[in-house]
């Protein structure tokens, strides 16, 4: 009966100090024992252990695993750390435990190594790996021949169910996730798939070319890996080919590769709506991150400049109606949620789907009516809460709550209108939600605001 492996919640749940007992251990450098705890961790919770870790503790707790355990806890480290550690880990071991990977995870770990030393490990590994790795690594790693494994099973159109139970107990070893057997022409142009439960529900003499799904969706190798993952998830994809412009089968993509695409794209999404770069990740650096921040903090800085310059213009004005250097905040802040919220919503549905710009006016449209809608509801309690709470004239709250609503309406739909913009341009619409359309609606929101203001009562 095989061994149920605990997750590091439950170990945590059970011993809240393993964690420091484990750095003890390795400060002892008493192997055995860590590996006794570790015999009943999966080794995704193993690397997260190894995440959290200094290091050199990590080199070391890495360094005393076996190689089959190695090979599953180094595709689910931290890329920064695995760099790291593989740093002073010799090519021979490495090919050891590249070996036991599937092609696109070998591929993934020898790309990161330095040139001299990934010669060596390819030329450690097996011959059939080898060419399969190199092959891989001529594809960007972001493209869909960067991500696929050149692990699959085929037969030819000819072959009888017979003949695919006989592939898929030969490659069962090497193959950990099969979904589809797919067929072939002689020179290996994919002319279809058989589902695996077709190998139980039909006799084994039964050809596969009577049983096969031809309605094929493939991706080219230099496709984007987003564009991938988008396509798997629309058409609910476990798994889909890579074909080239012959339709040649290279090789395919599965689900838990395409987890790994979602992940990233979200983390860099993330990154790019603060005006970050990826290289704060994989650098220790407090310079060169501050290097890279810096030139979106001048960007905000330059703009809130322009903000004070907006504000100096209408210094009568505010020193006339005090009252109204008071709200400033509020508007402010009201415009810069709302068309913060615009432009990541906009940004999603680019990111999701291809917006068509024909008709873009109509996904605009819908943003001027949330933000018309958002700016009434939110005008009404400006009303209501400058009247009776700050006793200012009903007058004063009525102007104040017409400009709230006007840069409400103004600023969702710029948040809106920019990523489209961008997109057009051949521009990543996801830095439209940094300090570029923050920025903006600070100085144009002061500009409506204070104007309105003036305009009212001087």
């Amino acid at each position: 009966m095989a061994e149920e492996l605990r997750s590091l919640h439950d170990l945590l749940e059970e011993d809240p100090e393993i964690i420091d007992n484990i750095k003890v251990l390795i400060e002892e450098e008493a192997a055995q024992s860590l590996l006794s705890i570790f015999t009943d961790i999966h080794p995704a919770d193993i690397a997260e252990i190894i995440n959290h870790l200094d290091k050199e503790k990590a080199r070391y707790l890495f360094n005393i695993l076996d190689t089959e355990t190695a090979s599953e806890v180094i595709i689910e480290l931290d890329e920064n750390l695995r760099e790291k550690i593989l740093e002073e880990v010799d090519a021979e071991k490495i090919a050891d435990i590249v070996d036991e990977l599937d092609t696109d995870d070998a591929t993934d770990i020898v790309s990161e190594l330095p040139e001299q030393i990934a010669e060596q490990v390819l030329e450690y590994i097996e011959p059939e790996s080898s060419e399969d790795v190199k092959e891989l690594l001529k594809y960007p790693e972001d493209s869909a021949g960067g991500i696929m494994t050149s692990d699959f099973i085929h037969v030819l159109e000819d072959a009888t169910i017979a003949d695919a139970i006989e592939q898929v107990r030969k490659k069962a070893d090497i193959i950990d996730h099969i979904y589809y057997i797919y067929v072939t022409k002689q020179n290996e142009e994919l002319t279809g798939f058989i589902l695996l439960k077709s190998l139980l529900l039909h006799p084994l003499d039964t050809k596969v070319s009577t049983i096969l799904e031809e309605d094929l969706i493939t991706v080219h190798p230099d496709d984007d890996q987003e564009k991938v993952a988008n396509l798997m998830k629309k058409y609910d994809l476990v798994s889909v080919p890579v074909v080239d412009d012959n339709g040649i089968i290279l090789g395919r993509i599965t689900i838990d590769d395409i987890v790994d695409v979602i992940d990233e794209e979200a983390g860099e999404d993330i990154q790019k709506f603060a005006g970050l770069s990826e290289e704060e990740e994989i650098s220790d650096s407090s310079f060169t991150i501050s290097r890279i921040r810096l030139p979106w903090l001048f960007v905000a800085l330059f703009g809130e400049m322009i903000s004070a310059v907006v504000l100096s213009s209408f210094q009568a004005s505010i020193e006339k109606i005090l009252i109204a250097s008071f709200f400033i905040p509020v508007v402010m802040a009201m415009g810069g949620s709302s068309g913060t919220q615009a432009a990541i919503v906009m940004v999603r549905r680019l990111t999701e789907h291809d917006v068509w710009f024909k008709t873009s006016y109509k996904k605009i449209l819908k943003e001027f009516l949330v933000g018309l809608f958002n700016g009434i509801v939110c005008g009404v309690i400006l009303i209501i809460a400058t009247h009776y709470l700050f006793n200012a004239e009903f007058k004063f709250s009525i102007v104040l709550s017409i400009s709230l609503l006007v840069i409400m309406i103004f600023a969702t739909v710029m948040g809106a209108t920019i990523p489209l913009m961008l997109k057009r341009f051949g521009a990543d619409p996801a830095v439209a939600t940094g300090p570029f359309v923050a920025t903006m609606n600070d100085i144009f929101g002061l500009t409506i605001y204070l104007s309105i203001i003036t305009f009212a009562f001087l």
